[in-house]
């Protein structure tokens, strides 16, 4: 009989814990100074992922449009928040309201297109129509069903709220107002006059990484620009990149300097500061002189999501256009430089051999606001006992 020990793998042993003993293996009370990241298991656990559409993307303000594309009555789009059917439309009285997108009928998506002009909305499936504002307005071959109230057949309502040049909506009713959840942030952006930009172009990154791997990535205080990102470092007073905290958002700013290390960097990046603001749980506004984008991360599985990246410039007319799309390029060599490596730290989060690490006093402060409120959002929860179970 060969004696020895065997090292157990770790989504073995992660099964047999409960969800209650992992979400309290995070200390959201230790001080930076003495603070560990969430553990591993946060990241691969489909409980944790589970948990967080319930008691995270369902209960926070989610981007789901900009109002330019919501200005004239019939305006909509349609979009998936934590796994739900979502679309949002302009009504001919001017409201801009927002609705599950799920016939009342048998259920089908009532638009099926990510976004247009309807004077009705139309389920292809069997020709019921709604109003714009969401009111059941005709059953094809619908005689004689009695106990039937069509006023109560409408669409189901969703909370949407706008800010600067974005739209929001809420799945959770009774969630405080979106002013409220952005707290300071909005008196931070407000100088940067974003509103005063104009749309450009989207590009989406679909990466093998959870989608908190994308977030401790971009909240690192620049820990992995130098050695990672070679290019924006050369515009970067990286000793000088400062973290504030406050509410829910995360402010990572850094005095620029003129640099032509990197030409097409040097030429895109422009102005007095750099500014990277991160909106719990999972936007992101990066402010250039004249330049923003923004980065909307998805969660799709424990080791997948989507990042979103919408693309804005003062000037967007054809004459800008060969620089706007050298910016463009700029960004998307920073984002596969990032997706490399988050791609690399989800491999790693799986190893036996790791199970939480340090946080820089100096640089992760914005990561571990990340993780508290994370950690409030999980914990102040109910789960279900689907998630709850051993």
């Amino acid at each position: 009989m060969r004696l020895g020990c065997r090292l157990q793998n770790k989504d073995d042993s992660d099964m047999h814990t409960s969800i209650e003993q992992i979400l309290s293996s995070y200390n959201d009370r230790a001080p930076l100074s003495r603070a560990t990241t969430i553990p591993a298991v946060w990241y691969i656990d489909a409980r944790i992922a589970d948990l967080e559409r319930l008691n995270v993307f369902s209960k926070t303000w989610q981007l789901v449009a900009r109002t330019d594309q919501l200005n004239a009555p019939g305006q909509f789009v349609s979009t998936t928040v934590a796994g739900e059917p979502v679309v949002v439309v302009r009504g001919n009285d001017g409201v801009l309201r927002a609705f599950y997108n799920v016939c009342r009928h048998h259920a089908a998506a009532v638009v099926t297109q990510p976004c247009g002009h309807a004077t009705l909305l139309h389920c292809p499936y069997h020709g019921w129509n709604y109003g714009l504002d969401g009111s059941l307005k005709g059953m094809p071959e619908f005689e004689g069903v009695e106990n039937f109230d069509r006023a109560q057949n409408g669409l189901v309502p969703i909370r949407v709220e706008t800010w600067e040049c974005f739209v929001f909506v809420n799945l959770d009713p009774g969630a405080a107002p979106l002013t409220e959840f952005l707290g300071g942030i909005m008196k931070r952006l407000a100088p940067l006059g974003i509103s005063k930009l104009h749309y450009f172009d989207r590009r989406t990154y679909n990466i093998a990484c959870n989608w908190k791997v994308f977030v401790d990535n971009y909240l690192d205080g620049g820990y992995h620009v130098p050695h990672l990102h070679k290019g924006l470092s050369s515009v970067l007073d990286y000793k000088q990149y400062t973290i504030e905290n406050e509410d829910r958002y995360c402010l990572q700013s850094s005095p620029m300097v003129a640099s032509d290390e990197d030409a097409a960097t040097g030429s895109t990046r422009r102005g007095d500061r750099a500014w990277y603001f991160w909106q719990h749980p999972n936007l992101m506004v990066n402010c250039y002189e004249g330049y923003m984008d923004t980065n909307l991360v998805i969660p799709v599985d424990v080791d997948h999501c989507h990042v979103i990246f919408d693309f804005y410039f003062a000037d967007v007319s054809e004459a800008r256009r060969e620089y706007n799309e050298q910016s463009l390029n700029v960004g998307n060599r920073v984002q596969e430089e990032d997706l490399g490596i988050c791609e690399d730290v989800q491999r790693g989060l799986k190893s036996r051999a790791y199970q939480a690490g340090r946080l820089s006093v100096r640089r992760e402060a914005g990561e571990q606001l990340f993780h508290r409120l994370l950690a409030a959002d999980l914990k102040n929860g109910s789960a279900p006992s689907t998630v709850a179970a051993d």
